[in-house]
């Protein structure tokens, strides 16, 4: 992979103003996830409220990707295809991952969604995969090690008695969708490069009941989904380095 980019502070302005936009969209389709709607009318909304925010979903057309959003349901651990014929019930779990640009710069962010009552291992995975991503930006500061992302979030989710995702990762993201670092979610302790200010990376670990490997569906190339058909949960925010730590470009509701 390329050599990492930092950002200057014209860019990381324009990386924020997307990040927040696609944090927003993560909070607008919330009241719309309910049993019976479709992923389809959640993907239709979201771009919608994207291209009417003057922005592009970075997603439509990349690489052939049909739609403006991933939405990944239960086994589903991501790229999930929004569908007409796929209806939301009760119990489900679903991860909804939207990137925008905005004036060519980029922000990337998915969170979890329930849809009525759940079991107890789906609300188990759900804090879990939350908790990995916190305990992953806690690790962002100028001198780290970005390993140790990866590190903390893999003794986490193995402590719970769940599995890392080891075949997707994070990335570098701003002036590209996806940029240097590649951001592991399972790593050792204090490798990979060392942490700068201006460094702008998504961390987004996806967390796995049984097994951490996944299939990919045949018939449309896109939706990854766990190997044993156990439940998966995923979420992801945009990070900046700062001079003392960190900033989450995606978070609009004040959450760090």
């Amino acid at each position: 992979m390329s050599e990492i980019i930092i950002k200057t502070p014209e860019q990381i302005e324009g990386i924020r103003q997307s990040s927040k936009l696609a944090g927003q969209c993560l909070v607008m389709i919330e009241e719309y996830v309910k049993e019976g709607v479709t992923t389809d009318h959640l993907n239709n909304l979201i771009e919608e409220f994207i291209r009417d925010h003057k922005a592009i979903p970075a997603t439509v057309g990349y690489n052939g990707y049909p739609k403006a959003s991933c939405i990944s349901l239960n086994e589903v651990v991501c790229h999930g295809i929004p569908s007409p014929t796929e209806v939301l019930k009760e119990g489900d779990i679903l991860n909804i991952d939207v990137t925008t640009i905005l004036n060519g710069y980029y922000g990337d962010t998915s969170r979890m969604y329930t849809v009525g009552e759940i079991s107890k291992r789906a609300a188990k995975i759900v804090d879990v995969a939350k908790h990995c991503l916190d305990l992953g930006i806690d690790q962002v500061k100028p001198g780290n090690h970005l390993g140790n992302i990866g590190f903390v979030i893999g003794r986490y989710a193995k402590a719970n008695k769940f599995s890392v995702v080891y075949e997707f990762c994070g990335h570098g993201i701003g002036l590209d969708f996806h940029e240097a670092p590649q951001v592991d979610h399972i790593a050792r302790r204090n490798s990979g490069p060392i942490l700068q200010a201006g460094m702008t990376f998504t961390i987004e670990p996806m967390i796995n009941e049984g097994r951490p490997t996944t299939r990919v569906d045949k018939y449309d190339g896109w939706t990854a989904r766990t190997s044993d058909g156990k439940l998966s949960a995923q979420f992801e925010h945009t990070i900046l380095v700062t001079n003392s730590g960190f900033e989450v470009l995606t978070d609009v509701i004040g959450e760090y």
